[in-house]
């Protein structure tokens, strides 16, 4: 390696270091934890609400996948997710796109779980941002939120176009496509690879605080 005359080896390896994060994205995250929640002390979760720019369909499914590996690394058990929609469609629940702290305890009560999750996840550019509430099945009290955030760190709409297009379920252009990464699958119904990573980071963020089972 050749380094110019008056550059610091230091410099150029800070630069690479900032290069480095650049390309690997960022990721930070917040929590807080309700008073109740030892109380009901939570050993098996459903999740019962996906909304934002990610509604039905694969990418959906990817999320809540993320979601229900990152409870499981910390002991809990997770209700099934085709268990869940079946319920929901049998007892015509989400009928309007938001879900009520209310109406989500309802259907712990029904699943026989002690909490139950609701998820709300965004996008802002190259951004991604989510937040997860736990609800207590009988009381309907929201015992823990918990909020992540990630980027891609490129200047790009690689995540907004893979995560819009799954929700709209448009099509993708050739010039957007090389531009956002290869979209796993069809287009407008998978994240991207890169979108994956970012939301994924989001997922894990929002519950690192949650206490481990």
């Amino acid at each position: 390696m050749t380094v110019r005359k008056g550059v610091s080896v230091g410099k150029i390896l800070c630069g690479l270091g900032f290069v480095a994060l650049m390309l690997c994205g960022c990721s930070t995250g917040e929590s807080v934890i309700g008073a109740s929640f030892y109380r009901t002390d939570p050993d098996t979760i459903g999740v019962v609400d996906i909304r934002g720019d990610i509604r039905r369909g694969a990418a959906e499914n990817q999320v809540d996948d993320f979601f229900s590996m990152e409870l499981m690394k910390k002991g809990y058990r997770v209700v099934e997710r085709q268990r869940v929609r079946s319920l929901l469609a049998e007892q015509d629940f989400q009928q309007s796109d938001r879900t009520s702290a209310a109406e989500a305890a309802e259907i712990g009560r029904i699943l026989n779980v002690p909490a139950v999750a609701m998820l709300d996840v965004h996008v802002d550019g190259d951004k991604v941002s989510m937040t997860c509430r736990l609800v207590d099945s009988q009381t309907a009290e929201v015992i823990f939120v918990g909020g992540g955030r990630g980027g891609s760190g490129q200047a790009m709409a690689t995540v907004a176009g893979a995560i819009g297009g799954a929700a709209a379920g448009m099509q993708v252009s050739d010039r957007a496509a090389v531009a956002g990464g290869v979209l796993g699958g069809t287009a407008g119904h998978t994240l991207s690879p890169q979108a994956a990573r970012v939301v994924q980071r989001a997922v894990q963020e929002s519950v690192k605080d949650l206490p481990n089972r």
